[in-house]
């Protein structure tokens, strides 16, 4: 099997867990400012906009808006970073004690001042950035107070995030004892790197550099699916990293493990309004999940939903529980919907999953009145295959079999709750007696009956056999039958009657 993310509606259930799990944010962290107004003229001293300010907002960045990010999706933070001995080191202070879900171990910087960005915006257009910044490696003494803290909390922790932003925090030697302290209590660590040189992130669970940052370090092309899967494999060589989560724009995410196929997971954005922050959304949620202990695809699945979320709100935001809440159900009944296809495209879905290297399995019927039989025959056919092709008697097929009262429910209606269930990859509905054109035109390597047919008696099996595939026959539930279930109503109806 290839270690798939989970359906959405299995998704669905980490999100409760949430309010148990506790992320230990580590890193750089930034007081971004907002100045907000209109443009409308041109300035006489030189040819530039005259920015008339409205309003003005100040929020975390970096390691901070981690944090907040965590606490907004429902889960705990703990956050230890470094600010300057400021009046922007107190207007962190000021917000972080505002932020229900974060605690906050702050170290006071004398040497520099705290790392503000300010943003000039009209509407949603920036019209410039300034960044105030003093870079330079943290001292012993900072280094010995930011382990300190760290030390403190993770033991509390269920996972780690250490946020990178090359601001002179993360050096190599806080680096080094973060990683062994957090592997050595069991956790995995979550590592957005600014770095070249990726061995300062030795033993770091998942890398989740952007596409640039990963161009850079590896000296790779990452354009293409292929490039990113290549490129990140080579990063997690080079910080002998346990996986590589690349965080492509608008081509969404791409997953590598090794001795796995690459996972590549689209975009999710509704609608992009700035992508300010949205990589932090992603460390939090992927935080989150590991920390709830879910697979690392499926950790992936929920980080790249809340990163759609990010990036469809202006400036650094964060993402709410509800609103990941809602995504996931979204998406979980287009999911649904998105199942259902012709052969046309089935066809051209079953040739990309055949160059990922999965294996294709049929099973075939009318599925009129789902039961226990039925899910299990399904279940223990997705168990033997990559992906399972449901192939569904049309309305019209269903009576020529089964006679003018059937089916009891319409193809629609079948077809809808066959893509409900997550054995099933792909639902085909077919208008033949049998199901031997589609068999042929799929040419799966896995086709499946129940076992109360020979297998001299499976429509298409000579065929799959022919070209290398084979016919398997599961044994059916007892006492489970759509015939029998509609005798049983029809009884009871007569017996109030």
């Amino acid at each position: 099997m290839t270690g798939d993310p989970a359906p959405d509606s299995a998704l669905a259930a980490y999100l409760p867990r949430f309010a148990g799990c506790t992320v230990l944010v580590l890193g750089d962290i930034m007081l971004d400012r907002y100045v907000l107004g209109e443009v409308r003229r041109i300035s006489p001293e030189a040819p530039i906009p005259v920015l008339r300010a409205e309003r003005r907002r100040s929020v975390l960045g970096g390691a901070g808006n981690v944090a907040q990010n965590v606490a907004s999706l429902g889960a705990r933070a703990v956050l230890v970073g470094m600010v300057g001995a400021d009046a922007a080191g107190d207007e962190v202070g000021q917000i972080l004690n505002g932020s229900a879900g974060v605690t906050a171990r702050l170290v006071l910087a004398a040497d520099r001042p705290t790392t503000v960005k300010t943003r000039f915006m009209s509407g949603s257009h920036q019209l410039l950035r300034l960044d105030e910044e003093v870079i330079r490696s943290a001292g012993p003494d900072i280094e010995r107070q930011v382990l300190a803290a760290f030390a403190a909390a993770v033991g509390t922790a269920d996972a780690v995030v250490i946020s990178d932003y090359e601001k002179g925090l993360l050096t190599d030697g806080v680096l080094a004892q973060a990683i062994g302290l957090a592997r050595g209590a069991g956790l995995m660590v979550v590592i957005d790197p600014k770095r070249t040189d990726l061995s300062a992130y030795a033993h770091a669970g998942v890398l989740t550099p952007n596409a640039v940052e990963l161009a850079r370090a590896t000296g790779m092309p990452v354009a293409t699916d292929e490039e990113a899967a290549e490129a990140g494999t080579r990063a997690a060589e080079q910080a002998a990293a346990d996986a590589v989560l690349v965080k492509r724009s608008e081509k969404g995410l791409t997953l590598v493990r090794p001795r796995r196929p690459a996972l590549h997971l689209p975009t999710r954005a509704r609608e992009v309004a700035d992508v300010s922050g949205a990589g932090d959304t992603v460390s939090a949620a992927l935080g989150i999940m590991l920390g709830c202990r879910a697979p690392l695809a499926d950790a992936a699945v929920l980080a790249n939903i809340a990163a759609g979320i990010s990036v469809s709100k202006p400036g650094t935001a964060t993402v709410g529980h509800s609103e990941l809440a809602e995504a996931v159900h979204q998406r979980e009944l287009a999911a649904i919907d998105g199942k259902i296809a012709d052969l046309e495209i089935a066809l051209s879905r079953i040739s990309a999953w055949r160059r990922q290297g999965l294996r294709i399995g049929l099973t075939n019927g009318c599925f009129d009145l789902i039961h226990p039989g039925h899910v299990r025959l399904l279940a223990r056919a997705r168990t033997a295959c990559d992906r399972l092709v449901v192939a569904l008697n049309s309305d019209a097929s269903v009576r020529r079999l089964k006679g003018p009262t059937r089916p009891v429910q319409s193809e629609t209606a079948r077809a809808t709750v066959m893509a409900s269930m997550a054995s099933a990859d792909l639902v085909v509905v077919f208008d033949e007696d049998t199901p031997e054109r589609l068999i042929r035109a799929i040419q799966p390597d896995l086709l499946f009956k129940g076992a109360d047919y020979r297998l001299d008696q499976v429509v298409g099996g000579d065929f799959v056999q022919a070209h290398g595939g084979r016919v398997m026959l599961i044994d059916l539930e007892q006492g489970h039958s759509t015939s029998e279930t509609i005798r049983r109503i029809g009884g009871a109806s007569t017996a109030t009657g």
